[in-house]
């Protein structure tokens, strides 16, 4: 203990102090300072009195001090700290506001938080909470395209038809090619995942060609006849048709679901159409080709079979999707369309007058 301190603990002071260090319930800053009291009490060295508190020197020396003036009640009282920075004011807030929602100078395409942080004079967190409250988050964009079919309405309403009513006795198809999917080979072999570490592949690649499927997916049992082909072209387009006719039971009528991709509406294709009187195609409006329910085994496919698929040539591209359609055929499901169309067509109405409004 320093020289010249003295510190006089009554006997109400020192029951008092005991009953704070056995109670459970306190706060352990409330009796680690009532340890140092007690300790100083029984004579205890500032050493000794650090070892029994766990506290720094100045800290105990501290609290010392303050029992000296305030007694017990001393140790249970945190002293009032100065205020922190005033908040921005309101003005300041507006500005960044309105800065985020105006076009950054010079040629860059939006804020970063450092440039807004030296345009308006402030720090970079300050910023970013301000974003964060107004929820604006400049560094994103997502992507949109809204149809301008002026028949958008009646087809919508004539594929949304088929999915929630298909015709009795007819089969409904889903058709579409997923073209230009490449054979790539990486330049060194991944490493496998382990604890603490990704798995790992390299980020150049060795491409071995291109192939391009074309699929047809049963909606109303999930089914999908799949083809690889090199080209997608009208022909392969009509070798395709033949391939679903011969597959579809006879006596059906055949409902496709197709897009307006030009090789749809080829005069060979529309031939092949009068030639086969059972089939009719339904387009899907222009700009909407997420109205096609194939789109969806096309985006399974990429995320589970592609994207980190490593082929050595094409015919093992064309093989591994080969097996991905077969193993979709075993546990197929009935696509279900879920959205309220009333809904999707207020949406459509509601984007196309703000970009009316704001253009």
């Amino acid at each position: 203990m320093r020289a010249g301190i003295v510190v006089l603990v009554t006997p109400e002071d020192r029951i008092r102090l005991e009953a704070i260090v056995a109670d459970r319930n306190t706060r352990q800053k409330h009796a680690a300072r009532a340890r140092v009291i007690v300790a100083t009490a029984d004579g205890c060295g500032t050493t000794e009195i650090m070892r029994r508190s766990g506290l720094s020197k100045p800290v105990v020396w501290r609290w010392q001090e303050r029992f000296m003036q305030e007694g017990v009640d001393g140790l249970l009282r945190d002293k009032t700290r100065k205020p922190g920075k005033p908040p921005l004011p309101a003005d300041v807030v507006q500005r960044v506001i309105d800065l985020t929602l105006a076009d950054p100078p010079d040629e860059t395409t939006h804020w970063s938080v450092r440039a807004m942080a030296k345009a308006a004079g402030i720090g970079a967190v300050s910023v970013q909470r301000i974003w964060q409250a107004n929820g604006l988050t400049p560094h994103r964009m997502k992507t949109f395209k809204l149809s301008n079919d002026p028949k958008f309405a009646e087809k919508f309403s004539d594929v949304v038809g088929l999915y929630v009513d298909p015709p009795a006795h007819a089969v409904v198809l889903s058709i579409d090619e997923k073209s230009q999917i490449q054979a790539l080979d990486r330049t060194q072999p991944s490493l496998p995942m382990k604890k603490g570490r990704a798995g790992t592949m390299t980020h150049d690649y060795v491409r071995h060609g291109t192939t391009t499927l074309f699929a047809a997916l049963n909606v109303l049992d999930g089914t999908v006849i799949g083809r690889n082909m090199q080209r997608h072209r009208h022909q392969e387009f009509v070798r395709f048709l033949n391939q679903v006719e011969a597959a579809v039971p006879a006596g059906k009528i055949v409902h496709a679901i197709v897009d307006n991709y030009a090789t749809h509406k080829h005069p060979k294709v529309r031939a092949w159409l009068v030639r086969h009187p059972r089939w009719t195609f339904h387009f899907t409006p222009t700009s909407a080709s997420w109205l096609n329910a194939v789109e969806g085994f096309f985006s399974a496919l990429t995320r589970r079979r592609l994207k980190r698929g490593v082929f050595c040539s094409l015919v093992d591209l064309q093989a591994a999707i080969n097996r991905y359609v077969a193993e979709h055929n075993k546990h197929p499901k009935p696509f279900a369309w879920t959205a309220d169309p009333d809904r999707v067509l207020a949406a459509i109405n509601r984007g196309k007058q703000v970009l009316e409004s704001l253009h």
